[in-house]
C-alpha cells in the first residue's frame, strides 16, 4: 500500500466484524497504529496476526465511564472511525420504546460520547479526522422497515454536521460515510432469520440499481479518503456509497 496513514493513531468502534474490521485493517495496511474496539474482544483475537500494529480492546459503547477510559489509553489519535452500531428492523408501529431507546443509544449516543472523549485532545493537538458510519437507510432515503435506524443515523449526520461547523477552524474535520446495503455478517444474520433467505438476499441485492451489494473493502476505502490527507479540505460531508440506490 501507499502508506497515506504513516504515523498516525486511529481509534475504530465497531471493528469485531463487517465494516470496522475491514477499516481497522487497511488503515493498518496504511501504516496507521490501530486501537480495534469492540464489545466482543474474541471476535478480534486474529487481528494483531494479520497486522501487528493492530490493538484490540473490549469496549461497549454505550458506557460513558468506559468509552472515556479507553480513549484516553488510546494515546493522541488522530482518527476516530464511529462504526459500531445495530438495526432494527420494523416500522415505527413495530418499534417499542426499548427498540428506539436502544437504536439512538447504540447508533448516536454512542458517537456523542467517542467525540467528546477525543475531541478535546485533536483540538488540542491542531489536526484530525472524525468519520462518523451513517447509512443511505432512512436518513439519506425511505427504506421500509427501518423507523427506528433510519432517525438515529439521521442523527449521527445531524451531530457530524453541527461538530464540524463548531470546530471548522481548529485543524479538525468531521465527516459521514453513508454505505448502501453491504455485504457482513450482521446482514448475514438479518437474511438466514428471514421467512425466505434467497428471496430476502435478492431484495438486498436489488436495491442498488448497480445490481448487487456492496463490499466492506469499498466502505473501508472510502473512510480512507476521509482519514489521510486527500480530504485535507473536506468536513462536514457525507459520502454517498450506495450502488445508485439513492439516485
Amino acid at each position: 500500500m501507499s502508506g497515506r496513514l504513516e504515523g498516525r493513531r486511529a481509534f475504530v468502534t465497531g471493528a469485531g466484524q463487517g465494516m470496522g474490521r475491514a477499516i481497522a485493517l487497511l488503515f493498518a495496511t496504511e501504516g496507521a497504529a490501530v486501537v480495534a474496539a469492540s464489545r466482543t474482544l474474541a471476535k478480534m483475537d486474529d487481528l494483531p496476526r494479520l497486522a501487528p500494529s493492530i490493538r484490540p480492546v473490549g469496549l461497549d459503547v454505550t458506557d460513558r465511564d468506559t468509552v472515556q477510559a479507553a480513549i484516553a489509553a488510546a494515546g493522541d489519535l488522530d482518527i476516530l472511525v464511529n462504526c459500531a452500531g445495530w438495526v432494527h428492523n420494523g416500522s415505527i408501529l413495530d418499534c417499542s420504546e426499548e427498540d428506539w431507546a436502544k437504536s439512538l443509544e447504540q447508533n448516536a449516543t454512542s458517537c456523542f460520547r467517542t467525540i467528546g472523549a477525543a475531541l478535546p485532545g485533536m483540538i488540542a493537538r491542531g489536526r484530525g479526522s472524525i468519520i462518523n458510519v451513517a447509512s443511505v437507510a432512512s436518513s439519506i432515503t425511505g427504506v421500509a422497515n427501518r423507523a427506528a435506524y433510519g432517525a438515529s443515523k439521521a442523527a449521527v449526520i445531524g451531530l457530524t454536521k453541527q461538530v464540524a461547523r463548531d470546530v471548522i477552524r481548529t485543524g479538525v474535520r468531521v465527516n459521514a460515510l453513508c454505505p448502501g446495503t453491504t455485504a457482513s455478517p450482521s446482514l448475514e444474520s438479518r437474511i438466514a432469520a428471514s421467512a425466505d433467505p434467497e428471496a430476502t438476499r435478492r431484495e438486498f441485492a436489488e436495491r442498488q440499481p448497480i445490481g448487487r451489494l456492496g463490499e466492506v473493502s469499498e466502505m473501508a476505502a472510502a473512510a480512507l479518503y476521509f482519514a489521510a490527507d486527500d480530504a485535507a479540505f473536506t468536513t462536514g460531508q457525507i459520502l454517498v456509497v450506495d450502488g445508485g440506490q439513492t439516485l
